[in-house]
């Protein structure tokens, strides 16, 4: 079934407008038909809500409610991501997975052994592009928000966000030794908390960042005894997050 999200204000008593690029995805790629359900949510409420097609105009697609269902899709608690900036197009894939795997939110930083710089135009462009991923994978795991993908930030500027905003603060480092604390840590970690997740960029933090890191109360973790890529590491802690709230 198809999965969408839409702004509360296209819906209107029990009629839905939908408008934009998903009028074409549900006409002309999909081939919908009038009768046909499909899922929608305003990435606000957490509720789903369930639309019958009713007709097509050439830029609306008309649908009428069926019902609404509330929904507990999202993780019990909420996940930022601090990731260090990589090379190529391996922040498209972490943006993706970590959508798919429940981040509520994504803040790329500029780390001292990234090599990526991002500056004007090119910064707000694939903060762009990053959000439209993220959009993306929310739709395909059926979310009930589209995560929130940031401008990129320096690492200091990371840090003094997290200290704001989060109530467990992670840093997954290989020179962590693991001593049972990494387990006895994730299992502290209640419902309705806010966690951030600090991930280097290829290379690793620099001792002086995850130093920096220490101070701000932002505790070093190990993810076990092997070396992991950038791109790895945030899908095992919110890996372990899955298990921790929704298997256990």
């Amino acid at each position: 079934m198809l999965h969408i999200f839409v702004d509360p204000s296209q819906m209107q008593g029990d009629l839905l407008r939908v408008t934009g690029k998903d009028v074409n995805h549900i006409k002309n790629v999909l081939r919908l038909k009038p009768g046909e359900e499909i899922s929608v949510r305003t990435g606000q409420d957490g509720r789903e809500y369930r639309y019958g097609i009713e007709e097509y105009t050439d830029s609306e697609v008309i649908c009428r409610l069926r019902f609404v269902k509330e929904s507990d899709v999202e993780l019990p608690v909420k996940v930022l991501l601090f990731q260090g900036l990589p090379k190529s197009d391996k922040m498209d894939l972490i943006v993706q997975k970590a959508v798919e795997l429940g981040v509520a939110e994504i803040i790329p930083v500029e780390m001292r052994r990234s090599v990526v710089k991002l500056d004007g135009p090119k910064r707000v462009k694939r903060t762009q592009r990053w959000q439209s991923i993220a959009e993306g994978a929310a739709k395909q795991s059926r979310r009930a928000i589209v995560p929130l993908v940031r401008e990129p930030m320096t690492m200091e500027e990371a840090v003094r966000f997290a200290g704001q905003n989060t109530d467990v603060r992670l840093l997954p480092y290989e020179l962590q030794e693991e001593d049972g604390s990494t387990r006895e840590l994730m299992e502290s970690i209640h419902s309705g908390r806010a966690v951030s997740v600090f991930i280097g960029p290829e290379g690793g933090f620099e001792p002086e960042e995850v130093e920096l890191a220490r101070q701000a109360g932002i505790l070093p973790i190990s993810l076990g005894k092997r070396i992991l890529r950038t791109e790895t590491a945030a899908l095992v802690v919110l890996s372990w997050l899955i298990y921790r709230f929704e298997i256990c």
